[in-house]
């Protein structure tokens, strides 16, 4: 499939968390893909972190849809330049996602592990540095401050 098209179909971000049966069927979706050697996977899970005495109870995301989006193709278009691929998938959340759950899910694919590796790793690292994605991280007390990455 023409990446162009395919860019056009693919949907980034997804409302709420992103459940353990859609990570299963995404995987299970590229069994028939024989040319396939080696799938990365990069999930991204709320943590229940302890900030002065507080606990993490969950994280509400927010974006600039519309810019994130055009970012993600530029870089997903990077990648594919830079890494021998198959194919490419991310999923990110917006609103709630409560501590222990799913919020972000990268998967990539290649003939090689080598290609598919260093590809997802750099994808999630341009993800998290690049796209105008924000966290507010909120307490058990409903309390909440802006998410800083740690």
């Amino acid at each position: 499939m023409d990446r162009k098209k395919q860019k056009k179909s693919k949907k980034l971000f997804v409302d709420g968390s992103i459940s353990p049966r859609f990570i299963a069927d995404s995987i299970g979706k590229h069994q028939k893909k024989t040319g396939i050697g080696a799938h990365q996977i990069f999930l991204g899970q709320i943590r229940a972190d302890n900030i002065e005495d507080k606990t993490v109870q969950a994280i509400h995301f927010t974006a600039y849809t519309e810019m994130a989006e055009e970012k993600y193709y530029e870089i997903q278009e990077e990648i594919f330049e830079s890494y021998n691929l198959t194919c490419m998938h991310v999923y990110h959340s917006l609103g709630t996602v409560k501590a222990g759950e799913i919020n972000l899910f990268v998967f990539v694919s290649s003939k090689h592990r080598n290609d598919a590796t260093e590809a997802c790793r750099n994808l999630v690292e341009r993800i998290k540095n690049d796209l105008p994605v924000w966290g507010r991280e909120i307490f058990e007390d409903s309390d909440y401050q802006w998410k800083v990455n740690r």
